[in-house]
């Protein structure tokens, strides 16, 4: 099967790895040299446009930083949707607002091409340890055609029914994750200021009911204070937080714990680090605990 590839970004990058290492051929295109570069050094083919890769491709995975990058790689002058042939599926993965993923289904329709909404669940560190779930909806027929490649680059595939579904649960995911990374960061701050060892902290707490899956995933960050090694930056999660935001809005639900948490990456933005991990909430808290580490890497 010819897979192609548009965005190698973070997450784009290591599901093309992931691709190559099960021995699909993967064609990609990225509008950054170095993703580009990245590509090709990891055995992958490179296309000029994302109208190239479909049409050499028959299963195009996207993954996408905004709604603007979205449209230009769908529909711009040498966009997917200009190159598609009828009986091509997209696995659209990016995290988007559901109007825009509706948007890319029924226009790419009129080419006779199959769209599936399937946003990933997983920070860019578990995507490059193949530590991933996809959450896909729509077509059940294109999803049951693709579950080779679904394999071939995430832990686990959950059918979540018709289109838009894989998305809402994206962003109940999101809502939980806003949350958990600030009470990781609250737990190792209150570990710092009490004197404790945070490795030990780590140890103990990972083995507990209080663990959570981003305390573990970026618990080693938080106690190294070091932020630079982004799995997902401050800046582009805004874009997440924001979509949540809107959604809850539109269901007229409370969200307390979620608008409390917003607070923390606005401030990360503000400070300096929106282009370090998100896991720099917690520099932002221990500044706000008088700075119990003296210093305090940035991006």
């Amino acid at each position: 099967m010819a897979i192609g590839q548009v965005g190698l970004g973070i997450m784009g990058g290591a599901f093309a790895k992931h691709l190559l290492a099960a021995e699909f051929g993967v064609l990609g295109f990225d509008p950054d040299r170095r993703a580009r570069a990245a590509h090709r050094a990891r055995g992958g083919a490179l296309a000029a446009s994302g109208m190239a890769v479909a049409r050499a491709s028959n299963v195009i995975i996207t993954s996408l930083p905004s709604v603007k990058a979205c449209e230009s790689a769908f529909f711009g002058k040498e966009g997917i949707a200009a190159g598609a042939r009828k009986g091509l599926i997209v696995i659209e993965a990016s995290t988007m607002p559901l109007d825009v993923k509706h948007d890319i289904r029924a226009r790419c329709a009129e080419r006779g091409v199959t769209v599936l909404d399937c946003p990933i669940s997983g920070t860019g560190a578990q995507a490059a340890a193949k530590d991933i779930s996809v959450y896909a909806s729509g077509d059940a027929a294109a999803v049951k055609r693709c579950q080779a490649v679904f394999k071939g680059f995430a832990r686990s595939m959950h059918y979540c029914g018709e289109y838009g579904n894989g998305s809402k649960l994206k962003f109940i995911a999101n809502l939980l994750v806003t949350i958990h990374n600030v009470s990781a960061a609250e737990a190792m701050v209150m570990g710092l200021k009490s004197g404790l060892d945070l490795n030990l902290l780590y140890k103990v707490i990972k083995d507990g009911a209080g663990t959570s899956r981003m305390f573990e995933v970026r618990g080693p960050m938080m106690i190294r204070g070091d932020y630079r090694a982004a799995t997902m930056k401050v800046d582009v999660y805004q874009k997440d937080i924001d979509i949540i935001g809107a959604f809850a809005a539109q269901l007229n639900i409370p969200v307390p714990l979620f608008e409390a948490s917003k607070a923390y990456y606005s401030s990360a933005l503000s400070q300096g680090f929106a282009k370090a991990d998100t896991a720099a909430v917690c520099a932002v808290l221990e500044q706000m605990a008088g700075n119990p580490r003296k210093r305090i890497r940035r991006s």
